[in-house]
């Protein structure tokens, strides 16, 4: 299986030494792309600016902004023969400078207002293209897409949401304001949510353990051809559970 994973931070310049950007470390994504290594997959990691080496057996691009990181992805995806995943980590800037000065700007030429334009949204961009890929469709008919929601408040269902709107295989959720969660860490409590409302919920662990849990994940679905399973690693529970619904999955 083909398997594509974008990680780390993008960095949107305002002149050649200033940018606005933010504290991915990439750990996630770099773990994601290791594991799917490591269980045989063709793995390709579309990387922004991030200080970590690349995991054998893993071919990595390397990328600054968001638009590069969108062209790379798309590139990436052209004309998939096998099932491909595309596995969404990256924490994209949502916004760039309007204008990236060729010189540094001298404090006396800066605005203190700064004018930004919005950044594609990757994975709402590729899902559209796609047409929702958690089912097949003509136009990718062997494509999955998982994303991350990285929260400090409503965590669950802000990631319920870009997962129906985005149309997402299932996307990670972790509030990042938990101690141990969240960018740089080595540790992540995350809840994979699924577009019919299930959430599966995971307790603190390592990021290399997150990732061996949707790389499984992932392999399930891709043998299902898309559907979506009852059969995980975690706590499962609906938005409204009955008596005796949720439970632990051996």
């Amino acid at each position: 299986m083909k398997i594509v994973v974008t990680a780390g931070p993008t960095r949107e310049y305002l002149d050649p030494v200033r940018f606005l950007s933010n504290p991915s470390t990439g750990k996630m994504g770099f773990s994601v792309a290791a594991e799917a290594a490591r269980r045989g997959h063709d793995v390709t990691l579309i990387a922004g600016p991030v200080a970590l080496k690349t995991p054998s057996g893993v071919r990595r691009v390397d990328v600054v902004s968001a638009r590069e990181m969108l062209e790379k992805s798309l590139e990436s995806l052209k004309h998939p023969n096998t099932q491909t995943v595309f596995v969404s980590t990256a924490a994209v800037a949502d916004w760039r400078p309007a204008t990236c000065a060729a010189q540094k700007l001298k404090k006396h030429e800066m605005s203190s207002t700064l004018k930004l334009v919005r950044n594609p949204d990757i994975l709402k961009t590729i899902s559209q293209l796609s047409k929702h890929p958690n089912t097949p469709t003509p136009q990718r008919p062997n494509l999955l897409l998982v994303g991350f929601a990285a929260e400090t408040n409503d965590v669950l269902a802000e990631a319920a949401r870009k997962c129906r709107e985005k149309g997402l295989a299932f996307i990670v959720a972790n509030d990042v304001t938990e101690a141990g969660s969240g960018f740089g860490t080595a540790t992540d409590r995350v809840t994979f949510v699924y577009p019919d409302g299930r959430q599966e919920k995971f307790p603190l662990m390592t990021k290399r353990r997150v990732a061996a849990a949707l790389v499984r994940t992932v392999e399930r679905l891709s043998a299902e051809g898309g559907r979506l399973s009852a059969e995980g690693g975690g706590d499962f529970v609906r938005s409204r559970p009955s008596r005796g619904q949720s439970r632990r999955d051996p």
